[in-house]
């Protein structure tokens, strides 16, 4: 049986593969197309985490799609709020009939004889227990799957924490049945997860102490953006959103510049207001004071500043020290105190995992990402006809998702234009490797090795910077010197051109 053949082949329907299905519907309507999620429901990250409090890490005006404006008065939005734009999109654009969930990726398999991937599947996989396998063929493929492994966060090796008598979790595997009523909540971490956590849980917890090792910086926000609001009620509402997210693509970018520019006065500045919250008797110098400077990890992002009110208010405490073991009734530091516990969330980080943990193969080589290097921060080096989306570090995810789904389109359209079939950024010999993201974040210093690396010169460079991007990839030429287009080779003439490129290498 001939397996089924698609144009382009999309991985993932969270935020950004709804997203890029989408824009492929809008601006290239005569290709065929279908969007596979390895979950039984799309969403992504917005379906998957489900505990107390789940919410953005940056506004909704930037974190939403450029071409749907966000129309709820929280700028900071909440997760179902979230999920529930994402399945609105899917509806409104009429892509929700394209997408299959339940199918997950396992192998994909470039052939250049024929110009296109045979993508494994295995579909209807439950809780350990195999689906069944099936095949299908594409001109392209589109990589959404983010960064980190769905399956289960990152959790540290804690001394003694089988002697625990309490719970513990991580928030990616919270559950409806925990109930933390009148407990002694301690949350492990101090990144967003933490912060997110921490006031969701004062309202029901008798106490929640948030345990870290090191502070982070952490800036707080208005859960509303006024201005906005007010647009929204007198212009048109697309003038509104696009004034709106413009202002706030300039709010963010200019604070990240002036960070890495003038790091000691920014770093006085989130320490000052922090103090101004969390009022004279917190010490903010050994719990809210980094020993980096902003932006050398993400700055954590709160709203209305309600991790400073709880704690202002005595329903939250937080304490800077290590962990030397976990004891029957809480867990015992290395200063000598003692927390007591009913309930410990584990907010520790992620497990980074690199395009779902597909197998990739080129021409039956398989493809290690590491060895790769990211053309445009989007496609790998010497493979063919495929892409991926990888948001911002400093910004808005979804900022450089879509101009990464316009690139693509582009490039479908300029494939046809110009009769070929293949499109491949060759690697050249002379750029110099570099890590993708220089954060000193704990989870990205343990995941990296399993990503692309970046160059040290363009395209290869990723600059994180979006005006920079729209030049390159809304506007820039597709033919750049470094895109390598060609159409179908018979099998025995690749073949007499592998055996040439081996000789004069």
């Amino acid at each position: 049986m001939t397996p089924e053949h698609l144009d382009v082949l999309i991985v993932g329907a969270g935020l950004s593969g709804v997203g890029a299905a989408v824009h492929l519907k809008q601006l290239c309507p005569d290709r065929s197309f279908a969007v596979l999620e390895a979950r039984d429901a799309i969403g992504g990250t917005w379906d998957l985490f489900r505990y107390p409090g789940i919410r953005s890490d940056s506004d909704m005006y930037t974190l939403g799609y450029r071409f749907k404006p966000w129309t709820n008065a929280k700028a900071i939005a909440d997760g179902p709020s979230i999920l529930s734009y994402i399945h609105e999109t899917a509806r409104e654009y009429d892509v929700d009939r394209h997408i299959r969930v339940s199918h997950r990726v396992v192998r994909a398999s470039w052939s250049g004889s024929d110009a296109r991937w045979t993508v494994e599947v295995e579909r209807g996989a439950q809780q350990g227990v195999a689906g069944e396998r099936t095949v299908l063929t594409c001109s392209f493929l589109f990589l959404c799957t983010g960064y980190y492994n769905y399956e289960h966060g990152y959790t540290p090796d804690f001394a003694g924490i089988e002697r625990f008598q309490g719970r513990v979790v991580h928030p990616q595997k919270w559950t409806p049945d925990i109930d933390y009523s009148g407990q002694r909540v301690v949350v492990i971490g101090s990144g967003a997860t933490a912060v997110t956590l921490v006031p969701s849980m004062t309202d029901r917890a008798q106490h929640v102490t948030m345990l870290q090792r090191s502070p982070t910086y952490i800036l707080a926000l208005p859960g509303q953006d006024k201005l906005a609001n007010w647009m929204n009620r007198r212009l048109p509402l697309r003038l509104a959103y696009g004034i709106t997210r413009w202002k706030n693509v300039l709010k963010s970018a200019l604070f990240y510049r002036l960070s890495k520019r003038r790091p000691q006065l920014i770093r006085k500045l989130i320490l000052k207001e922090a103090q101004r919250a969390l009022g004279p008797s917190c010490d903010v110098s050994k719990h809210f004071s980094p020993s980096y400077n902003p932006w050398d990890q993400r700055v954590c992002l709160v709203p209305d500043a309600d991790l400073f009110k709880v704690i202002r208010q005595g329903k939250a405490s937080v304490v800077t020290d290590h962990i030397e073991t976990f004891t029957e009734r809480g867990i015992r530091l290395r200063s000598g105190q003692e927390l007591p516990a009913d309930l410990v969330v584990t907010a520790t980080g992620l497990d980074l995992l690199a395009f779902g943990g597909m197998e990739i193969v080129v021409d039956g080589r398989r493809i290690e990402p590491h060895d790769t290097l990211s053309y445009k921060g989007m496609m790998l080096s010497d493979v063919p006809n495929l892409a991926y989306a990888f948001g911002y570090t400093n910004a808005s995810w979804t900022l450089k998702a879509d101009l990464t789904c316009e690139y693509v389109c582009r490039l479908l359209k300029h494939l046809r234009a110009s009769g070929n079939q293949i499109a491949v950024a060759r690697r050249d010999p002379a750029v110099q490797p570099e890590p993708l993201l220089d954060f000193t974040s704990g989870y990205v210093q343990r995941g990296i090795g399993r990503f692309p690396q970046q160059g040290d010169r363009a395209p290869w460079k990723l600059h994180q910077n979006y005006f920079r991007d729209i030049q390159v990839l809304r506007r820039g030429d597709i033919d750049d010197g470094t895109l390598v287009f060609g159409k179908a080779q018979p099998a025995a003439v690749a073949a007499l051109d592998d055996r040439l490129a081996r000789r004069a290498a």
